[in-house]
């Protein structure tokens, strides 16, 4: 029997066609996703589901998913899915990663050219009767620096459009490589040097903690006098409030701004100021792009159901029925080192070395490398999964290396992980025992045996008499509750270090409280 794929949302008929014409049975409802109690009455009936952001996949509809086997979600954004229920339910969620690349930073560069040039309100004063040539004095951009945060795909596609334009870009991206940003001809800056120097500056990075409010009150106080500031990424990266201060105050020339803290936007502290252009998130929003991801998302749900083939899903990796079992423990483990080493790296990563030994070593490493790698870079890059991470190294000029070979130590098998940065170079170690679950067996040359906790904090000591005592107590005077504490040394009286995992979120306050006693060299919060 052929498989059967509801379309819930409005795709083009070009799209509908791909499923037709590679045998698939299509059902297309495209306004049944905003009915949600119907779609939870037939979803049982479909082994896949394509929608644009209308349709949300709820637990409820997903329940009633008896026969889904694909969510196919036409763009990149998967909020209206809920990713770890269909992940428990079995269902493998798609998006489209790359399909608005060139049209959202096409909007981009139409934003900053009518900031410039005051466009908008000048075509406004014009229509209304008005004929105020001198009001709208307005910028070259050609000469000027445009400052890029976040140079993966989109930022890389600005940058070249801006060089077309005879503007200068540097660029800040801690993951960027010095021969990547050579080869798209940018140059490659620290966030406060790019402050300072930027005419032009625009955002396209996406909103994790780390680049929340990267653009707040201070980072506005260390730029230059008449900056103007372009946001098609995301909301939230931008302390709006802040910026409206810096507008008023004329520290900012404009903003031209795609993307909101609260969309749909109604209100906004930016809305109302004559410097500011705002457009109700159209950064996708473009025949071609809309067209690009319909007929992206039909290929790929159709060579899976046909064919078992899986791109691009955000929740799973590339492994068949049959490996998954015995790989699944590997994968935990290899994402888990993966994230130990991107939450410590701050500079911009150039090589990732991945040793695997004895029985790991005859499995699917490709797909544990995309763990390892996805675990890299979420926690600077956020929306990274182990299918686009192989992608997204890439086009920061990373140099991924993959070896193998038989066992030559105490473990049946074993996955190291070596990074070098522009400033350092890191290695961690790990396996699994019987028991299947991942544990942490070497630091930086350091033997230890720690279990991954959700909470823990990674410290570098001196190996002096005291340090235990001091640490314990520091946190038992905040109520910390301590539930593992592993320790390494190099040598007696050397070079230390310590993985502990607690009870809860570790504050800043105790975290600058731990940095200041005696021995500690260095101490970071961890999350997995």
């Amino acid at each position: 029997m052929a498989p059967k794929v509801l379309i819930s949302d409005a795709l083009s008929d070009a799209a509908v066609q791909i499923f037709k014409d590679r045998g698939i049975e299509v059902d297309f409802q495209p306004n049944l996703g905003k009915d949600k109690e119907k779609l939870a009455a037939v979803i049982g009936n479909y082994d896949g589901l394509a929608i644009r952001s209308a349709t949300k996949v709820s637990p409820k509809i997903l329940e009633n998913a008896k026969k889904l086997r694909v969510i196919g979600r036409a763009g990149i954004g998967v909020d209206n899915v809920d990713i770890p229920a269909a992940t428990a339910k079995g269902v493998i969620v798609m998006n489209t990663p790359f399909g608005n690349s060139i049209t959202t930073a096409e909007h981009a560069v139409t934003m900053m050219l009518a900031l410039a040039r005051q466009i908008p309100t000048a075509d406004a004063s014009t229509q209304a009767g008005k004929w105020e040539k001198n009001k709208f004095m307005g910028v070259e951009i050609t000469g000027k620096t445009l400052g890029v945060i976040g140079c993966g795909n989109i930022g890389a596609i600005v940058a070249d459009r801006a060089q077309g334009l005879k503007m200068k870009v540097i660029a800040y991206d801690p993951f960027l490589s010095p021969e990547r940003a050579i080869d798209i001809g940018v140059e490659k800056v620290e966030l406060n040097e790019l402050f300072k120097r930027a005419d032009f500056i625009t955002l396209h990075t996406p909103l994790t903690d780390k680049t929340k409010n990267i653009i707040d009150a201070k980072a506005l106080a260390s730029m230059k006098p008449g900056v103007r500031i372009v946001n098609c990424a995301r909301g939230g990266l931008v302390d709006e409030v802040a910026l409206r201060a810096a507008l008023d105050g004329n520290k900012v020339a404009g903003a031209a701004f795609d993307v909101f803290t609260t969309e749909p936007a109604t209100e906004n502290p930016l809305f109302g100021h004559p410097n500011v252009v705002c457009t109700p998130h159209l950064g996708a929003a473009t025949t071609e792009a809309q067209e690009n991801v319909a007929l992206q998302v039909a290929e790929q749900m159709s060579d899976y159901l046909l064919r078992g083939a899986i791109s691009n899903a955000v929740n799973f990796p590339s492994i068949t029925a049959e490996e998954a079992p015995r790989l699944r423990p590997f994968i935990a483990l290899a994402e888990k080192l993966g994230s130990f080493t991107g939450q410590l790296t701050e500079s911009g990563i150039s090589k990732v070395q991945i040793t695997y030994e004895g029985e790991v070593a005859r499995m699917k490493i490709k797909a544990l490398t995309s763990a390892a790698l996805s675990g890299m870079l979420r926690p600077m890059l956020g929306d990274v999964n182990v299918v686009s991470a192989p992608v997204v190294a890439k086009e920061r000029g990373m140099v991924v290396e993959e070896t193998t070979r038989e066992a030559e130590g105490d473990y049946e098998s074993l996955i190291t992980i070596t990074v070098e940065t522009e400033r350092q170079t890191r290695t961690v170690a790990g396996t699994v025992f019987a028991d299947g679950r991942p544990r942490i067996v070497n630091i930086k040359g350091i033997r230890m045996d720690a279990e991954f906790g959700p909470s823990m904090i990674y410290i570098t000591n001196l190996d002096k008499p005291g340090f235990i005592g001091k640490f314990s107590g520091t946190l038992g005077e905040a109520n910390i509750n301590i539930a593992t504490f592993h320790v390494g040394r190099e040598a007696p009286g050397g070079n230390a270090i310590a993985l502990i995992e607690i009870d809860g979120e570790l504050p800043e306050a105790v975290l600058d409280k731990v940095r200041g006693l005696p021995q500690v060299q260095s101490a970071r919060p961890l999350r997995f």
